[in-house]
């Protein structure tokens, strides 16, 4: 005859021994394991950085370069076309 506490301890042993497969398994993702060593962290988080920063610069250049060129093409509008139109001859006397 089985004692009537072994339902419960089985279901907690299978409960456990599922719990500890998830640990193994998460433990041995590729996040968890590059976040294990304080210098590979730093060098991926050095590596994310740089590439943050690149996009934001690459990205920014981009953006306002065709905002420029679009006001460029505004200058009928009297204030906002001198304006332009200002903002045109500095870009070009620096290019050159």
């Amino acid at each position: 005859m089985k004692d009537e506490g072994d339902a419960p301890r089985n279901a907690l042993n299978e409960e456990l021994h599922a719990l500890r497969a998830e640990v193994a398994r998460l433990n041995a993702h590729r996040f968890v394991r590059i976040h294990n060593s304080i210098p590979r962290l730093l060098l991926f988080n050095l590596a994310r950085g740089l590439a943050f920063g690149l996009g934001t610069v690459l990205g920014a250049s981009v953006l306002l370069s065709l905002l420029a060129w679009a006001l460029s093409q505004v200058e009928f509008l009297p204030i906002i076309g001198e304006w332009v139109a200002q903002i045109a001859r500095q870009i070009d006397s620096s290019v050159e």
